[in-house]
């Protein structure tokens, strides 16, 4: 790995600032629309003051599957695929947009504490102690099962609308 970092170019290094969404965009801007949604760091970026970066990106992955899973196997007409996947990103957003705003908010309110000096942050760095509680409640977030499910197809290829099609049989 050294050897690598060592022959690299500074003009192939990618710099970008850690970036940071204000709560409240979440509350009030939109996070989805038609058939397009933000997921990961593009829905919830935040500094690394929470460690949580990593785990909600899965938590998204996981809800995400779950909603467009559950929408797109409702019977309907492939017509309707469209809608479908719209109330599936919509269902997405709603429970998606209070988490993020709460991990959010959370990691701002702590680097604000661990970054202050003067009398103040004093005082606001007494709350430290009870932090780590505080935090370990934010890291035990239950975001919905996934059925396993295990398919055999005989031309060993398969596409999204079988994978569905099992899912629901499993269901």
């Amino acid at each position: 790995m050294r050897s690598v970092v060592e022959k690299t170019s500074p003009d192939h290094v990618v710099s970008s600032p850690l970036r940071y969404r204000k709560p409240w965009e979440l509350l009030w801007g939109d996070i989805s629309e038609g058939n397009v949604c933000v997921a990961g760091d593009a829905l919830h970026p935040m500094t690394p003051d929470l460690s949580q970066g990593g785990c909600l990106a899965l938590e998204d992955g996981v809800v995400l599957a779950r909603c467009l899973g559950d929408a797109l196997l409702k019977p309907g007409k492939a017509e309707d695929e469209y809608e479908r996947i719209e109330m599936g990103l919509k269902k997405f957003t709603q429970e998606r947009r209070w988490r993020s705003f709460d991990v959010i908010a959370t990691a701002f309110v702590v680097g604000f504490i661990q970054q202050s000096e003067g009398k103040m942050m004093n005082y606001l760095n007494f709350l430290q102690r009870f932090l780590p509680r505080m935090l370990l409640r934010k890291a035990d977030f239950d975001c919905g099962k996934l059925r396993l499910m295990y398919v055999s197809f005989n031309s060993g290829v398969c596409s999204l609308k079988d994978l569905l099609q099992a899912y629901i049989l499993t269901s």
